[in-house]
């Protein structure tokens, strides 16, 4: 699996990068099969991992956690969240220099150490500054080697960016957002600054849940069909079809509707890596379609074309 670099940053990842916290991680309750599916994410060939600090998926580092402490890689790129809910009684995002703080110290305890530190989101009620603060601190004690961003527009991504160059504070090396076939608002404004500024852009929700997929497929195809047999007549569906098309072709290319969509994302000039999470054993075969799959130009804007 190829390696790119994080923007200007001087580190890198690979093309993919294992989401802990979206896959079986969260979904499975015994520790050994959770630990299973970061190194199924190594054997594909993956190097970059991705926990999450939420209460609702604390046990993602702690997986993560486990399988650094038993394989103790050199050439692994871990990173995980901060912002989003992740203690009792918090309701919002919060990423005040505090609370960035006390977990910080979690995130720490459990992973044993963090390469890319992803902020969640925009707190209304932080000045931005108080942020970069915390976070240079952090990357000055040795506690975390970089940070990225998740979740946000481009002007925020622009304040993010005039903040830091007006205190003298390290920028971001990565932006992570939602991007895909249905989902590409991105192209327009925050890409090409991401890329102007030497940022690093991971996409994440590839498959947009599911919908990508020929399940999805079979699934809207059956519902369709029991309310045929109510007697409830409905429109055609511009997103079903949209799917189906890419279902058709993605038969040309010998491939799944899911691994023809990451074969897109592989091939997108602006995207540096993209966030897979199977949650089971047989999933890997779309990443697996994906890696085998290497679209010019042409296939990649007939890809594109079918959900214009």
């Amino acid at each position: 699996m190829l390696l790119f670099p994080l923007g200007s940053s001087g580190l890198s990842t690979t093309e993919f990068v294992f989401g802990a916290a979206a896959g079986a991680i969260t979904g499975g309750d015994r520790l050994g099969d959770q630990v299973k599916r970061v190194d199924e994410a190594w054997d594909v060939g993956i190097r970059s991992i991705e926990a999450e600090n939420l209460t609702v998926s604390r046990r993602s580092e702690a997986a993560v956690g486990a399988w650094l402490g038993d394989s103790q890689p050199d050439d692994a790129l871990i990173a995980t969240t901060v912002g989003g809910i992740a203690e009792v009684g918090q309701r919002i995002i919060d990423l005040s220099a505090a609370h960035i703080d006390r977990q910080l110290t979690t995130s720490l305890r459990t992973l044993g150490r963090i390469d890319l530190y992803l902020v969640e989101g925009a707190d209304e009620r932080t000045p931005i500054e108080e942020t970069l603060v915390m976070l240079a601190s952090a990357i000055d004690a040795g506690q975390i080697r970089s940070y990225g961003w998740s979740e946000l527009d481009v002007w925020q991504l622009e304040a993010i960016l005039s903040a830091a160059d007006k205190a003298g504070l390290p920028r971001p090396i990565a932006v992570q957002n939602p991007f895909s076939l249905l989902d590409r608002g991105d192209e327009r404004d925050l890409m090409p600054l991401a890329i102007g500024e030497g940022i690093g852009y991971i996409a994440s929700a590839p498959l947009e849940r599911g919908v990508l997929s020929e399940r999805w497929i079979e699934a809207q195809n059956t519902l369709r069909a029991e309310r045929a047999a109510e007697g409830i007549e409905e429109d055609d569906d511009p997103l079903l079809a949209q799917v189906q098309s890419l279902a058709r072709h993605a038969r040309d290319f010998d491939v799944s509707a899911s691994g023809l969509a990451l074969a897109w994302l592989r091939q997108h000039p602006s995207v540096t890596a993209t966030v897979v999470a199977p949650r089971a054993s047989a999933q890997w075969d779309i990443v697996h379609e994906a890696l085998e799959r290497d679209l010019d130009d042409s296939d990649a804007e007939q890809v594109a074309a079918l959900f214009r």
